[in-house]
C-alpha cells in the first residue's frame, strides 16, 4: 500500500515537468525519489514505519486517509468525503 499522502504532479506553479514528480501533501513539498521509495513501500521500505512526515501527520489528523479512496491508513473505510 503507497501512503495516502503521496500524489505525483507534473506541474509546479509555472513550472511543467517532463515526468511526473513525488509531492508530499503532508508536507506540501516534493520529494526526492529516495523518500518516494519509502512512500512506495519500496525496497523492503514502509511509510507507516520509515517516514517520519507520515507518522507525525497520522497521529495529528486522528489516522491518515486515502484521499483517492477514503480508506485510512489501515484500510478501514472512512465513509468517503464528510
Amino acid at each position: 500500500m503507497t501512503c495516502p499522502y503521496l500524489a505525483y504532479r507534473d506541474e509546479s506553479d509555472d513550472r511543467r515537468f517532463d515526468e511526473p514528480r513525488a509531492y508530499c501533501t503532508a508536507a506540501d513539498r516534493f520529494v526526492q525519489p529516495m523518500r518516494a521509495d519509502i512512500c512506495n513501500d519500496r525496497y523492503d521500505l514502509a511509510h507507516d514505519r520509515h517516514c517520519e512526515i507520515f507518522l507525525e501527520h497520522a497521529g495529528t489528523d486522528g489516522g491518515a486517509t486515502d484521499r483517492r479512496t477514503g480508506n485510512a491508513a489501515d484500510g478501514s473505510e472512512t465513509g468517503g468525503d464528510e
